[in-house]
């Protein structure tokens, strides 16, 4: 999938995704050695979008596994088409019930999910099994065994083995504790808030309009937000959407007046604008 770690930053930054040494280098390693990769990190900092910034350079499709309390094998692996199923069984009431029982139980009423979908597919794959820490604890269960030896078990059909493996990709907000076990499968990456830098060249990448001057108040104030004890702290996505914003509003520089207006496009609690309302000093940044 790539040769080397600079092969993935120039590839991913190709896609528009900005990749620090560390990401690009462990998106190598989970390639090469293909292991699937653990991402954890606050919400809106790119988890998400590095899986789908590797299936667009690898040309792969994405098929992804959007985690939720409650979610089980019938979303996550597959179920059978009941509906069809029942039609079935009725168009066949004179036939022998072994033969309609092999019928039923057929690729044909087979309804794959995600990871059924990701395991045996033929062309390159990224899976992506999206917030992971929502689910519930059983679901680490499921998780293992696909983890560990690409495949699954439909007890009608048989075992269904990985013929290509997919890249892996597990994203986490480290809501609840990963087991070790889950972990163990995995090669590891956090993601947090980039370096300045960073910063500065995703804002102008992202919004190109914005004036330097501009872009770099912006991920100051964004960087003293983040200083602060607030209840969410604004991520990499807000950056993008506050710089937006100011492109929208034609604002020159970052005065009082403009800060006021917008914080609700950076800060999602209203104590948390309150306070930042009351300790920000434009001033000193």
């Amino acid at each position: 999938m790539f040769t080397s770690v600079d092969d993935v930053s120039a590839r991913l930054a190709e896609t528009g995704y900005l990749a620090s040494p560390a990401v690009a280098t462990t998106v190598f390693l989970a390639a090469r050695l293909g292991k699937p990769l653990l991402v954890e990190g606050p919400a809106g900092v790119g988890k998400t979008e590095l899986a789908k910034a590797v299936a667009q350079v690898a040309g792969a499709r994405l098929v992804r596994l959007q985690c939720y309390e409650g979610v089980d094998e019938s979303r996550a692996l597959y179920e059978w088409n009941h509906a069809k199923q029942l039609l079935r069984i009725s168009a066949g009431r004179d036939e022998d019930w072994d033969e309609t029982r092999t019928d039923i139980f057929s690729e044909e009423f087979l309804l794959p999910r995600p990871l059924l979908t990701a395991i045996r597919g033929d062309e390159p794959t990224v899976l992506l099994i999206d917030e992971t820490d929502k689910a519930d604890v059983e679901m680490e269960g499921l998780l293992l065994e696909v983890l560990s030896d690409f495949q699954i078990t439909v007890p009608e059909l048989g075992t269904v083995t990985a013929t290509r493996r997919p890249f892996v990709v597990l994203t986490s907000n480290a809501g609840r504790e990963l087991s070790e076990a889950l972990r163990r499968r995995c090669l590891f990456l956090h993601i947090g808030f980039p370096e300045e830098e960073l910063e500065r060249r995703i804002v102008r990448l992202k919004v190109p309009g914005l004036g330097e001057a501009l872009t770099e108040s912006v991920v100051r104030v964004v960087g003293a937000l983040r200083a602060m004890d607030l209840r969410k702290a604004p991520s990499v996505a807000e950056t993008v959407d506050w710089a937006r914003t100011l492109l929208a509003l034609g604002a020159d520089t970052l005065d009082e007046t403009v800060v006021r207006d917008s914080l609700g496009v950076i800060l999602k609690h209203q104590d948390d604008i309150q306070k930042a309302a009351a300790k920000l000093d434009l001033d000193a940044l």
